[in-house]
């Protein structure tokens, strides 16, 4: 996939992360592409759903299942404004996906950049890319997320 078609895919994912915004939860977005397509989509919804793991991936990930009629994602390409947590990691693994590109990282959460990549761990049976596509505005929305919260935080105190 080329810088091109990368950019277009994460300007979706871009959208679904603002949307999340919307209903307060942290605002993460996530596609999957397949053969040029996206073929699910994602937002963040832990706050609105009250779900510990409603988190952009996942929910990509089950609508592709969904739409593909199978859990085994092959041929797929997970796309997240956010570097994933160890559990979205763990389920882009699990799902088969032959790669991950994410636009910002994160080095508080991010499996990654705390050291587990396992997604190119030998020992597992399936091993995928993941890949930093660096988009600063992924790293602007939650730069502004946080400390929107924060200002509101100090006003209600």
């Amino acid at each position: 996939m080329n810088s091109n078609e990368l950019s277009f895919f994460m300007d979706r994912a871009i959208e679904l992360a603002k949307a999340a915004e919307t209903w307060g939860d942290v605002p993460v977005g996530a596609v999957i592409v397949k053969e040029g397509q996206i073929i699910a989509e994602g937002s963040n919804k832990r706050e609105k759903d009250h779900d510990p793991v409603g988190h952009a991936e996942i929910h990509a990930i089950k609508n592709a299942a969904a739409t593909l009629g199978t859990w085994r994602l092959s041929g797929c390409t997970l796309i997240v404004t956010l570097e994933p947590c160890v559990m979205c990691l763990g389920a882009a693994l699990s799902a088969r996906v032959d790669s991950l590109v994410y636009g910002a990282v994160d080095k508080k959460g991010g499996a990654l950049s705390l050291g587990y990549s396992f997604n190119a761990d030998e020992k597992m049976n399936h091993r995928f890319e993941a890949r930093y596509f660096e988009v600063a505005e992924c790293g602007e929305i939650l730069s502004e997320f946080f400390k929107k919260r924060r200002r509101d935080k100090k006003v209600n105190e």
